[in-house]
């Protein structure tokens, strides 16, 4: 384990930054001991071209969150960047928090960590942060002397058919994308941040999600009991042509712009439909992923394929044929998305769904287009409503311990 210098806490950020810019080469994360002899086989790296977390092999929970800024200080806001970079950097790596630990510190203080990641894996925790639009410009407000370096790609997602929206559970100017392969992990690393937080942000909504791996490491199903991710972009090459941000503005290269949306389920009526319909509404067999056109899950859909009663083997309507990459010029989003389940409503019917996280290169050409066809003429809408819905700016990654989260933007 590395030795890192002592955490600085925000109010020795604000004395360094004033009210302008923050000074860059700040230390690490102070560190008490580690919570487990973490291994190489469940730490992911924090520091590289690219966040973690995004091409980064899929872990079982999320738990994401965005964050409105409350102050108008843009030296705190900075700090609190470099703060939670701090943060992030430690815990990704198995540290906890601040010189005590959990139970190290001043008896008639509050524990500098919270404690209930103590002694478990690091679990290949990631965390990832973007930038909403509304971080650089809200009701026509340049908020931090921004608005210049506002991508062209992050714009408002536009109202599509079936939206039903929640505004209270959509955007937001910072986003936190938490994930590891165990949720009380994530949720001691999202409790960290948060806290961090107080003065600078207020937390406007989160979501949790799940992902379980079938025991032959074959693709996971989504809560409709059909595999999801099959056609995901999956090489460094389709990476770099599809995901990764290459253009201006210049803070932006080597990132990648993100569109989230909560997908609700109405699992019920999906449960009392036939497996016939199910597998024709999809385009694929329910068991085996591969396309009713043929094949096995990996095979290209052959969108010509007829049946033997004349009919074409995947129907115009069919999702796989509507999300295709043939019918959107080839372009490709990488798919992230996480089941989740909170609770059930006043009629006793589940709230449950999919948790949609795509990333892109740019979402007006890789993302929107697909999803406006699908929301216009994908018979699935009869089971779904999309229900919150947000875009973020997700910058590149942290080079070293004297990089942070935004620096180039801000600076």
């Amino acid at each position: 384990m590395s030795s890192m210098q002592p955490r600085l806490s925000r109010r020795a950020l604000f004395g360094l930054a004033g009210a302008g810019a923050v000074a860059a080469g700040v230390g690490g994360v102070g560190v008490a001991r580690a919570v487990s002899d973490a291994s190489a086989s469940d730490t992911v790296a924090f520091y590289g071209e690219h966040q973690a977390g995004i091409a980064t092999a899929q872990q079982t929970h999320v738990l994401f969150s965005a964050f409105d800024v409350v102050t108008r200080d843009v030296g705190a806001l900075t700090a609190l960047l470099q703060g939670w970079t701090q943060l992030a950097a430690a815990l990704t790596q198995g540290e906890p928090v601040g010189d005590g630990g959990a139970f190290g510190g001043l008896p008639t203080a509050p524990p500098e960590d919270n404690g209930e990641a103590e002694l478990l894996s690091t679990a290949n925790l990631t965390i990832t942060v973007g930038f909403g639009r509304t971080l650089f410009v809200r009701d026509d407000a340049d908020r931090f002397g921004l608005e210049s370096q506002l991508p062209d790609e992050l714009q408002p997602i536009p109202s599509l058919p079936f939206d039903a929206l929640d505004a209270a559970r959509s955007d937001g100017d910072i986003a936190l994308q938490v994930c590891a392969d165990d949720p009380q992990v994530a949720m001691h690393a999202m409790r960290v941040l948060k806290r961090e937080a107080i003065g600078v942000c207020t937390q406007r909504w989160t979501q949790s999600g799940f992902l379980s791996r079938p025991t032959d490491g074959s693709t996971p199903r989504n809560l409709f009991g059909f595999k999801d991710g099959t056609a995901n972009v999956r090489t460094p090459t389709e990476l770099n042509e599809h995901v990764w941000a290459d253009g201006a503005p210049e803070w932006m290269n080597g990132g990648s712009y993100l569109v989230a949306r909560r997908i609700a389920m109405t699992i019920e009526v999906w449960d009392r439909t036939s497996l016939v319909e199910q597998e024709t509404i999809v385009g694929r067999r329910k068991g085996t992923g591969a396309p009713l056109s043929g094949g096995a899950e990996f095979t290209d859909p052959n969108f010509e394929h007829t049946a033997s009663d004349g009919q074409r083997s995947i129907a115009k309507v069919a999702h796989v044929r509507l999300a295709h990459p043939s019918r959107h010029d080839g372009r490709r989003m990488l798919r992230r998305g996480f089941n989740y389940e909170d609770g059930v409503d006043q009629l006793g019917r589940w709230d449950a769904g999919l948790f949609f996280l795509a990333y892109s290169k740019d979402p007006r050409s890789h993302v929107i287009p697909a999803m406006t066809d699908l929301a216009r003429h994908d018979v699935m809408n009869e089971y779904i409503r999309h229900t919150a819905s947000a875009a973020f700016a997700m910058p590149p990654g942290v080079q070293g311990s004297d990089d942070w989260w935004g620096r180039a933007l801000f600076t």
